[in-house]
């Protein structure tokens, strides 16, 4: 008989009724949220022609297809931008590979939004009220002010490392001396010296940053700077923000790159990387990138996961324990 489950397996959900309640105030609430700011709710495709170039994000293709499970629906909302759509916003499924864990899904619920001339620290600022707007929902009230770092300044306090100055040599150095060490994340990362970067502050500084109060990290590296500008005092700092609860990453912001050519320059240096690190070659998105050209406005932008979000004001023990069921499950 086609569509048995294998012996054992069990069809129950995961969530119980208060946790389906709990989430769906959570929707309802970010819903709520963006309206009083007359943020008008888009929808864009899930499956796309094109991944992303970042190696260190691993998209989900469709097998025999030339078709994509997107990582974040940003390439197309910055399409709507460019074509004078306003502020917008968007709550739905986003997808990653080789993500599973207690705090990861390979598939999760994230809320991304656009702002049209707004200043960097005012994304902050309402990125920072979402959260808290969310968390007392269904926990309990987040207090009201942050504490901000400098990237460049947090590793160095934690680790001791001046993560602008540091040669690679050093970074391994440290890295192989933290618990989550492993001889095969060695190899995986190579000579990618952001790629140690990135395992350096996830396992020693993130964890280390206190709890309950909302902790920013702004000014990343400019090889860092993912889709968002440099920032124009300093092109080697990036106007990218992430937000943190409980060590606990929340969200990540941008002012963003409106810039083609250096969008395609940073594109082609991100298949570069996948190159040396024997992973496929991405085909650039040219939809966005002619998008930009004819005009992307001045914004800034921010992605939430809400999963992460209700794992923490709901105190639910990790991150599967939020869901209704697991990825195909």
């Amino acid at each position: 008989m086609t569509g048995t489950f294998p012996s054992g397996a069990s069809w129950q959900p995961l969530a119980n009724r208060q946790t389906l309640q709990q989430r769906a105030t959570l929707l309802r609430v970010a819903r709520d949220f963006f309206a009083d700011r007359e943020i008008l709710e888009v929808e864009t495709p899930v499956l796309g022609r094109h991944a992303v170039t970042d190696p260190h994000i691993r998209s989900l293709q469709l097998e025999h297809e030339p078709i994509w499970l997107r990582t974040s629906p940003e390439y197309h909302m910055k399409r709507l931008l460019a074509a004078d759509s306003g502020d917008i916003y968007q709550i739905g499924k986003v997808f990653r590979a080789g993500e599973s864990g207690s705090r990861h899904e390979p598939e999760f619920t994230m809320a991304e939004w656009y702002r049209l001339n707004s200043s960097f620290d005012s994304m902050v600022d309402e990125t920072c009220d979402f959260i808290r707007c969310l968390h007392a929902a269904i926990g309990p009230q987040l207090p009201t002010g942050i504490d901000r770092y400098g990237y460049r300044d947090v590793f160095r306090e934690h680790t001791g490392i001046d993560p602008g100055a540091a040669a690679l040599a050093e970074l391994q150095k440290f890295a192989t001396g933290l618990p989550t060490w492993h001889v095969a994340l060695g190899e995986q990362l190579g000579n990618d010296r952001q790629g140690w970067l990135d395992f350096i502050i996830s396992q020693a500084v993130y964890p280390r940053l206190p709890g309950g109060t909302l902790q920013v990290i702004t000014d990343y590296p400019a090889d860092q700077a993912m889709l968002a500008r440099t920032r124009p005092d300093d092109p080697h700092s990036a106007e990218r923000f992430e937000v943190f609860l409980n060590g606990l990453e929340l969200a990540n912001g941008f002012h963003e790159l409106a810039d083609a050519g250096e969008q395609r320059r940073r594109f082609v240096a991100d298949n570069d990387r996948r190159a040396a690190a024997g992973l496929p070659v991405i085909d650039i998105d040219e939809h966005l990138l002619t998008a930009l050209q004819h005009g992307l406005p001045d914004c800034c932008g921010v992605a939430v996961g809400i999963d992460r979000l209700l794992m923490l004001a709901g105190n639910y023990r990790n991150l599967a324990a939020t869901l209704s069921f697991r990825p195909a499950g």
